[in-house]
């Protein structure tokens, strides 16, 4: 057993990002100040998008671009099952209805061929995630939304800094949300952003997270004096503060520096565990160059007399903090009472029935990751048939 327990990722705060936090605790503005206006265009020049509009948490971001891209009652959004809930959740926010469409087998990102099977004349947008920070296929998504007049919303709380034939994620969909939760590469606390082309849906974004209040008097039907204000639609109180968005500028500084240390064990692993036959390492697609969210194991359970749970366990007793991403959505029981089943997604579902995250986070060392490849090493060899 190592000596200190090992998550599969944690937060990196250094004492920068203290001093920007104690900066504007110190200041006159908590929330909806300059702050945030300042991280919302630093992090749109980071991506490459025009705009970049900030919330409460990634959660309110795919709710919010859910609800700009116009999806209501009955109205289909394709997405995948294998992610966080949220992710379809936000569809079912705005009353829509989540249409899942299997993986390829060797990206685990959603299948294009599979996508395009499941359009019918209700669905109104694709949503595409980046699975562990490798990019979708975004080329081939973009010319079936533009074929079937959808929008295309690219879930990338994985991929922030990730490119896709060298444009970074957050430049090419309709809208790209990110999240900012402490295992991301950057953390706010809790926060999301949308970034987007279109300065339509970035006004109607920015609509939606405050309530649905309009302050630029050219656009009231009045005005009664400087006090104010009228409200255009029911929006809601997913506005980020600048506490947040301080955290969130000092830790953009410092993005691409803690993608290197991400890439480099990453790469440590790959190299590791590429020659053992019963693991199988993350494949990478030619077209894009991932930012390494997750690094996901996956078992040859043929090649094993122990189980994944086995092995689950073994890592944990050794201090290491494993995890699996994820449990297929629709098998989750809220799903299930929506009337979805198993078997729908089957190379989702043998997938998830493999899989072992292992740590990954920019705060390691080389020691750690060391440690987790002879825990693996051990583990793996007693457990081969």
């Amino acid at each position: 057993m190592i000596d200190k327990y090992l998550p599969y990722s944690t937060q990196w705060i250094e004492e920068d990002d203290i001093d920007a936090v104690v900066d504007v605790l110190r200041g006159t503005y908590l929330t909806t100040g300059p702050t945030i206006d300042a991280f919302e265009r630093a992090f749109a020049e980071y991506v490459g998008a025009p705009y970049a509009v900030a919330f409460s948490s990634g959660t309110a971001a795919l709710h919010a671009a859910v609800l700009a891209a116009g999806i209501g009652p009955g109205d289909e959004v394709i997405t995948t099952p294998m992610t966080f809930a949220a992710t379809s959740n936000a569809v079912l926010y705005a009353g829509g209805v989540p249409v899942f469409a299997d993986i390829r087998p060797d990206t685990y990102n959603i299948d294009v061929a599979d996508v395009e099977r499941k359009i019918t004349s209700r669905t109104k947008a694709l949503l595409p995630v980046d699975y562990t920070g490798q990019p979708a296929d975004l080329g081939p998504l973009r010319e079936l939304a533009d074929q079937y007049r959808l929008l295309l919303i690219e879930d990338a709380a994985h991929a922030l800094g990730a490119t896709y034939r060298g444009r970074r994620v957050g430049s090419i969909a309709d809208m790209t949300i990110f999240s900012f939760h402490p295992v991301k590469h950057i953390t706010t606390g809790e926060g999301g952003m949308v970034t987007t082309h279109r300065e339509d849906l970035a006004e109607r974004l920015r609509l939606i997270r405050s309530h649905g209040i309009v302050r630029d008097p050219t656009k009231w039907s009045k005005n009664e004096g400087p006090w104010y204000y009228e409200m255009h639609d029911l929006g809601y109180n997913y506005r980020m503060t600048d506490i947040q968005a301080a955290l969130g500028l000092s830790q953009l500084k410092k993005v691409d520096r803690f993608i290197v240390l991400r890439k480099k064990y990453a790469a440590m692993y790959n190299a590791a565990f590429a020659d053992n036959d019963a693991l199988i390492v993350p494949y990478q697609s030619p077209d894009g160059s991932s930012s390494w969210h997750l690094y996901v194991l996956r078992l040859r359970l043929e090649a094993l007399s122990i189980t994944r749970r086995e092995i689950f366990d073994a890592l944990i007793r050794e201090n290491i903090g494993v995890n699996v991403h994820y449990i297929p959505v629709y098998w989750h029981p809220y799903y299930a009472g929506l009337g979805y089943r198993r078997g729908l997604c089957p190379e989702a579902e043998r997938h998830y029935e493999a899989i072992i995250t292992l740590p990954l986070y920019p705060k390691m060392i080389e020691r750690d990751v060391i440690d987790v490849i002879d825990a693996i090493d051990r583990i793996v060899k007693r457990g081969k048939r």
